[in-house]
C-alpha cells in the first residue's frame, strides 16, 4: 500500500490540515515579501545610480535649489541617496534663511540628513518584523499540529485495539508532516530576514557616506556661511 503525500493528507485530521494550510500561507507571504523587498531595493539602487552624478554636479556648482528640486522629484523618491541629500540640503537652506551661524547650519544639515536616513531605513525595513515573527512562530505552529497528530495516533490504537503500524500510521504521518512544514517555513523566513537585513545594512552604509559627503561639501565650499 502506497503512503505518499496524498495519502498522508487524506489521513490528516481537520486540525492538522488547518495547521498545514496556515503554514503554507505563511510561506507564500514570506516569498511575496521577499520578492517585493528585492524590487524596492533594486529600484533604489537604479534610481540612485541615475541621480547621483547629476546631484553631485549641482552641488559642486553651488546650485542648492536645483539640487533640492532634483532630489525631491517624484521619480527620485525611491532613491536612498537622493532622500538623504534632500534632507541635508533642505536643512541648510532653512538654516541660511534663519541666518544661523556656520556651525549651527552644519549641525542643522547633519540632523536633516540623519532624519531622512532614519525615515528611509524604516521604509526599507517594512515587513521585516513580519519575517521575524514567522521565523519564530512557525515551528510552534507546526508543533501544535504535531500534538494533534500524536493524539490521532493513540486514537487509532484505541479504535483498532492494536498497536501495529497500521493503527498509528495516519496520526504519526500528520505529526511528521506538520513538524517538517513548520521547520521548513521557519528556515525560509529566517533566511529571507537575514538576506534582507544584510542588504539594508549596505544601504545604511551608503546613506551614511552620502550624509558625510553632503555635510563635508557645505563645509568645504563655504555654502554654509
Amino acid at each position: 500500500m502506497q503512503f505518499g503525500l496524498i495519502e498522508m493528507w487524506q489521513a490528516m485530521g481537520a486540525v492538522a490540515k488547518t495547521v498545514a494550510i496556515i503554514l503554507i500561507g505563511l510561506s507564500i507571504i514570506t516569498i511575496y515579501m521577499f520578492i517585493e523587498r528585492l524590487l524596492v531595493f533594486s529600484r533604489a539602487k537604479k534610481t540612485s545610480r541615475a541621480v547621483a552624478p547629476r546631484l553631485a554636479e549641482l552641488l559642486k556648482s553651488g546650485n542648492l535649489k536645483d539640487a533640492l528640486s532634483l532630489a525631491t522629484k517624484k521619480e527620485n523618491k525611491g532613491s536612498h541617496l537622493a532622500r538623504v541629500a534632500a534632507g541635508g540640503i533642505q536643512a541648510i537652506l532653512e538654516g541660511k534663511e534663519a541666518h544661523l551661524s556656520m556651525e549651527e547650519q552644519i549641525e542643522t544639515a547633519t540632523r536633516g540628513a540623519e532624519r531622512a536616513k532614519t525615515l528611509f531605513n524604516q521604509e526599507l525595513r517594512r515587513g521585516l518584523s513580519v519575517m521575524a515573527t514567522i521565523a519564530t512562530s512557525a515551528p510552534f505552529i507546526g508543533l501544535f499540529g504535531t500534538i494533534f497528530g500524536i493524539i490521532n495516533a493513540f486514537r487509532g490504537m484505541q479504535l483498532t485495539g492494536s498497536g501495529g503500524i497500521g493503527a498509528v500510521a495516519g496520526g504519526i504521518s500528520e505529526a511528521l508532516v506538520t513538524t517538517a512544514v513548520g521547520i521548513g517555513v521557519a528556515v525560509l523566513a529566517l533566511w529571507v530576514y537575514n538576506t534582507l537585513n544584510s542588504r539594508i545594512e549596505i544601504f545604511d552604509a551608503e546613506m551614511a557616506n552620502t550624509e558625510s559627503q553632503v555635510v563635508d561639501f557645505f563645509m568645504k565650499s563655504g555654502e554654509a556661511r
